[in-house]
């Protein structure tokens, strides 16, 4: 399977603590690992090979060097990195055909194979949205310019590369931030879906990208079915969504327990 994950040096440790749990909870998979950065030291890129490969991984390090996106509009709080996922397409191996997109703040609790092998013919991407009505109504309105039913997380994205090569245009995205750079909160994710909204199949939140903020609300809503039980034994993805991280101190969430699980075994490469 292949994997991609873009970062800096912060999420270092984020990222070995996803991996871990992706590499525990489906121990029978080969995974290829791609990163995609542009600023991380030598010594960073060899901790993480070395990582990875202790067990029985590939890595596949994509250095971005730093005049590629000179052209590239940016915004005040957001670099140009927010294009890596969305031109991924560009600087990946030409035979993939398929990656899944996975950010660091995430817990792989069971088998991706389900997700992995989605059929995602006639589809950019497969990703789910987090059907809460706030966030959902006021995505909505902020870019009711474009046709959008449902606002994507772009925390998990399964691409189909193939498709991706034929269709998105590097200057509509460009195009996009130009005009509508002061409008965007998170940039990437915005043009993901104003973009391309309509070529996304929806995957079920509570099973590939569950957001560990509303434990309660998807409990409420699944009539209580969706309990802790039900998300050990069915929930492929937990994101982290947000601005508390579980990596920091004064974190309280429902699943931070889970997390300092396997940050220890990841910080003890067991």
């Amino acid at each position: 399977m292949n994997i991609l994950v873009t970062l800096n040096s912060n999420y270092i440790k984020p990222l070995k603590v996803m991996l871990k749990s992706l590499f525990l909870n489906n121990d029978k998979e080969s995974f290829t690992i791609y990163l995609m950065h542009s600023s991380l030291l030598k010594e960073e890129l060899s901790e993480l090979r070395e990582f990875i490969e202790n067990q029985g991984n590939l890595l596949e390090i994509i250095e971005i060097k730093d005049d590629y996106f000179s052209d590239a509009p940016i915004l005040l709080h957001y670099t140009k990195e927010m294009y890596y996922r969305l031109l991924a397409f560009k600087f990946l191996p030409q035979d993939l055909d398929r990656i899944l997109y996975l950010d660091p703040d995430i817990l792989v609790i069971n088998s991706v194979s389900g997700l992995y092998n989605q059929d995602i013919s006639g589809h950019l991407y497969a990703a789910a949205y987090h059907d809460i009505l706030s966030i959902r109504e006021i995505n909505k309105v902020r870019l009711n310019a474009y046709d959008i039913d449902a606002y994507y997380n772009s925390g998990v994205l399964l691409m189909n590369l193939e498709l991706q090569r034929k269709i998105v245009d590097e200057q509509e995205i460009y195009n996009f931030v130009q005009k509508n750079g002061q409008k965007l909160i998170m940039p990437d994710q915005d043009i993901l879906n104003a973009l391309y909204s309509q070529k996304i199949k929806s995957l079920d939140e509570r099973l590939y990208n569950y957001d560990t903020r509303y434990y309660r609300y998807y409990k409420l809503k699944n009539n209580g079915i969706c309990d802790m039980d039900y998300i050990f034994e069915n929930t492929v993805i937990l994101h982290f969504c947000g601005k508390k991280k579980p990596w920091k101190k004064k974190y309280s969430g429902k699943f931070h327990a889970l997390y300092k699980h396997y940050e220890k075994l990841a910080l003890n490469n067991r």
